[in-house]
């Protein structure tokens, strides 16, 4: 942050910047441990494999001197090379990392493994090996890929960077190698040391327009790499923004990735027994999709793979799963509204993950404008969500088991209905919610709230600005 300051109500004071130095922290006792503790400073789903890394040696036998500080792996199988430095980095810093990445580019998963048992022993956690293996196929969306190993990303940190260094690592990402600048910040507030890590490079803008794959031998392992990325974050999505419930079905419907034969000869095979088409969803970001053919979890893009193979013998190239599988909405939770839930037919996970994208689970203003709902009046669980930036789905999910959500009764189906997964979080309620808003002056015709006592979508908004 280039400025940063403590607030007393109007008043804000400036909290002056400190350095690791001044403040006698170390690069490989803290700086590293901070990284360590928190990976998510290097990216999305990282998990940190091993630290000051130095088994390796020269073909003679000679071990080389050189020493990597942190090497990590996100859930789309690259290896993630981070060189930390506490203070400004040295201006070829870029080339050190270069160097690891070259190194570790040769590794297989057995040496991942061993290297990653070794850490955890080193620091007190006694796993077998093949526990160690496991941990890290598991990690990875989809089948592990040694192509994509050989392209690690590399992440430096340090307290600042030369023009030498972000010219030449500019460059570098247009020649489609994967380097991010991390800034390291520390300060001082009320005795207290706060640090803070800000990516300056490259920035969301820099990575839609100029980081596009530049090398036709790349464009294999980049796609891969793409399609793996789009099938992790569509299941991140869909967790954090809690649009489907436990034990939601799925329903088989090949697309991407396969051609129209191929997709024909999956349908009926799939037809021949129905538990092959269908997919049971779990609220787990690693492997959310359990098959009912076999009843052992995967990723949507790990069971539209193994399909694939079973039906046709041959390994796919390039499926995104997650175009694979839509919500079987014949099948209705209790806790959601009908009319929502039939709002879903026919659209692919991936579809779902693109309308909710950037929608979280933080109830926090849904709570604040239910509290600002006045006697008399009422709204949708779709207005509800709109406001708020979620859907209607997860909310009516949320509305059934909270008890912290003031004036639930007030929120009813699209149609001014009360929804038929209403429940009352105390259960010693027996009063039906259409006759407390009946009390509290909304009228009913034929089981349906007046549309004039309905909130509008602006009015909601202006309830939750106040």
């Amino acid at each position: 942050m280039d400025h940063l300051f403590a607030v007393a109500g109007r008043s804000a004071t400036p909290i002056p910047p400190t350095a690791l130095a001044t403040e006698g922290l170390l690069e490989r006792k803290h700086l590293q441990e901070w990284v360590i503790d928190n990976p998510q400073v290097l990216g999305d789903s990282v998990l940190v494999i091993t630290a000051e890394f130095d088994r390796w040696a020269d073909t003679d036998g000679v071990p080389a001197r050189d020493r990597l500080d942190v090497l990590g792996l996100d859930a789309t199988g690259r290896l993630v090379v981070v060189e930390l430095k506490r203070g400004t980095a040295d201006r070829d810093v870029h080339l050190q990392a270069i160097t690891y990445a070259a190194l570790v580019s040769r590794f297989d998963l057995d040496t991942l493994a061993q290297a990653h048992r070794d850490f955890l022993t080193g620091r007190g956690q006694a796993v077998e090996l093949d526990a160690c293996r496991q941990r890290l196929l598991d990690h990875v969306d989809g089948d592990w890929s040694p192509e994509l190993l050989q392209r690690p990303r590399q992440v430096i940190i340090a307290a600042d960077f030369p023009k030498q260094v972000t010219h030449t690592v500019v460059w570098l990402s247009e020649m489609n190698l994967d380097i991010d600048l991390v800034q390291v910040g520390l300060c001082k507030v009320e005795g207290h040391l706060v640090v803070g890590f800000t990516k300056v490079y490259p920035t969301p803008e820099v990575e839609e327009f100029t980081l596009a794959p530049a090398r036709v031998e790349a464009k294999a392992a980049a796609k891969k790499l793409e399609e793996r990325s789009r099938a992790r974050n569509a299941a991140h999505v869909l967790v954090a923004a809690g649009l489907l419930p436990d034990g939601t079905r799925l329903r088989l419907t090949p697309r991407h990735g396969a051609p129209q034969s191929i997709r024909e000869a999956i349908v009926a095979w799939a037809g021949e027994d129905d538990e092959r088409a269908t997919a049971i969803w779990n609220n787990n970001t690693a492997k959310p999709l359990t098959w009912g053919s076999d009843g052992m979890p995967y990723t949507p893009t790990g069971l539209a793979n193994h399909i694939f193979k079973r039906v046709t013998g041959r390994t796919p190239d390039g499926i995104q799963g997650t175009t694979w599988w839509e919500v079987n909405t014949n099948e209705v939770p209790t806790t959601v509204d009908p009319d929502e839930w039939s709002a879903l037919a026919g659209s692919s996970l991936a579809d779902l993950a693109k309308q909710l994208s950037g929608a979280r689970k933080d109830w926090t203003s849904l709570h604040t404008l239910l509290g600002a709902i006045p006697p008399g009046r009422w709204t949708t669980y779709g207005d509800v969500a709109s406001v708020i930036g979620s859907h209607a789905v997860p909310v009516g999910t949320h509305l059934a088991t909270c008890d912290q959500c003031p004036n639930a009764w007030r929120v009813l189906t699209a149609s001014g209905r009360v929804s038929a997964g209403f429940q009352w979080t105390d259960p010693s309620r027996t009063d039906a919610p259409a006759d407390v808003l009946v009390g509290e002056g909304v009228r009913f015709d034929d089981g349906a709230a007046a549309p004039e006592a309905r909130l509008s979508v602006e009015a909601l908004r202006s309830l939750l600005d106040c």
